[in-house]
């Protein structure tokens, strides 16, 4: 009889809850705080909404966040464990976040306590929607009869296929985390410099171009997907925002008049990886030849 198991993940995923629901998908919280007080991400609840989130971002407050930690690990997992299911956990990016060390932590000393149970840790390399992406293709992987062992190959084998393009409205939150400098974010901001990035190879937030204007940024995330994408016809794509579904849309109605793709789900992009991204910020996951 095959073996029972769950997908899990993390809040970063930026999953919706119709795909978390339909596909039984289990998604561990993760803590951000605004304000000066602690806050709590959730799939199916959040203590802030979204757009309350970037409103307060755009009047200046200060936005940060925090790894889920050993213990929520442990109980996250041992719970799973403890109703008889095997556990594959789709982690995020260690590129980005150092979180995988602590949840590999964790299934160690649970591995322990449970030696004939199954728990398979991915290093997704995605981020946000992005990893969401790979997570809803993992779960039609699960549905069409992959057990736990295979659906790990396949995760290993497919994830560097599944290509990350996004562009911010504000380099400000860039500098904030490092990725670009003062000087930069001043003059992007004054001359309407928008950065187009993806996620590289090893997980890591790359610069790729800088155009002029938001709807030359956009014709360039589309372009890259149009040089990289394979099978479009058969591809659900994704669609990630910032608290601009004007901006997402635009961008869904430019690639339904250019190509040919099987759906495109466009989703918000939650306060965990929004406090980095800042509003407006716009992104593309597809699957290609290669990121």
């Amino acid at each position: 009889m095959k073996k029972e198991y769950t997908i899990i993940t993390d809040a970063t995923s930026d999953m919706s809850l119709q795909l978390i629901d339909q596909y039984q998908i289990e998604v561990i919280p993760m803590p951000f705080i605004i304000g000066e007080r602690e806050y709590t991400h959730y799939a199916d609840a959040r203590e802030v909404s979204i757009s309350e989130f970037y409103r307060r971002l755009r009047s200046g407050e200060i936005a940060s966040t925090a790894q889920v930690n050993v213990a929520t690990y442990l109980t996250y997992f041992e719970n799973s464990l403890q109703q008889g299911r095997d556990i594959i956990y789709i982690c995020f990016s260690s590129g980005l976040s150092g979180m995988i060390q602590s949840a590999n932590m964790a299934i160690a000393e649970l591995k322990e306590k449970y030696p004939d149970r199954t728990i398979y840790c991915v290093d997704s390399l995605c981020a946000s929607v992005g990893q969401g992406m790979l997570i809803y293709l993992a779960a039609l992987q699960k549905e069409a009869g992959l057990n736990i062992h295979q659906l790990y190959q396949w995760l290993e084998g497919e994830k560097l296929h599944l290509c990350h393009w996004f562009t911010v409205d504000d380099l400000h939150f860039l500098h904030r985390g490092g990725r670009v400098s003062k000087a930069s974010a001043v003059a992007g901001s004054v001359l309407q410099i928008k950065p187009v990035l993806h996620v590289d190879d090893d997980g890591h937030l790359i610069m790729m171009e800088k155009v002029r204007g938001r709807t030359k940024a956009l014709e360039t995330l589309m372009k890259h997907m149009k040089k990289d994408a394979v099978d479009l016809e058969n591809q659900t794509i994704f669609i990630g925002h910032g608290d601009d579904i004007e901006h997402a849309e635009k961008l869904a109605k430019m690639i339904r008049d250019t190509l040919q793709v099987k759906g495109i789900e466009i989703l918000p992009i939650g306060p965990v990886i929004g406090a980095h991204s800042g509003p407006g910020t716009i992104a593309l996951f597809y699957m290609g030849q290669k990121r």
